[in-house]
């Protein structure tokens, strides 16, 4: 069970902090390949893009746990009793319709990645890999999506004690 609290509380942070040393370490490689030893890594620049995009897709969820996300609060801000917490709802449902839209195209996505058998030009990684971090980036923003919204409930209820995020 304490795995999956932790896994709960750190998953894209942990995600988030492999893929940024993987890059310095692979872009630290390159640079002292081409400069101490006149040699360029043909892979470095291709594995470097992957990993950020990877970022980029994971950093989404990132964002929606920790509420990040950019917002106006100031109208929000300016509703009375608990109607910022029903203005939460409205906008966790309409962001949780949208990312559960987007995933069964992503899946598509993946699965013609898949069937068409396509790899990366340096590395030969089968390209369904990568692609396949949309679906998980997807599914990730809704599941914190769906956690948010509980957790939005619960302050309704007076289960929890509201928090600004």
């Amino acid at each position: 069970m304490k795995v999956l609290k932790w896994l709960d509380n750190n998953l894209e942070q942990a995600i988030l902090l492999i893929l940024l040393c993987g890059m310095t370490i692979v872009m630290g490689g390159q640079i002292i390949a081409r400069y101490a030893f006149s040699a360029s890594l043909s892979w470095s620049e291709e594995i470097t893009r992957y990993m950020f995009i990877i970022s980029g897709f994971i950093s989404a969820s990132y964002c929606i746990k920790n509420g990040l996300s950019v917002k106006i609060d100031q109208l929000v801000g300016m509703l009375p009793g608990k109607g910022v917490h029903y203005m939460r709802l409205v906008s966790y449902l309409i962001q949780l319709l949208f990312f559960a839209y987007l995933v069964p195209f992503a899946w598509k996505y993946v699965k013609a990645g898949m069937a068409s058998g396509q790899l990366s030009p340096a590395c030969g990684i089968p390209m369904y890999l990568i692609q396949s971090f949309t679906v998980i980036s997807f599914v990730l923003c809704c599941i914190r999506l769906i956690q948010k919204f509980i957790q939005r409930v619960e302050i309704i209820t007076g289960k929890r004690v509201a928090e600004e995020k």
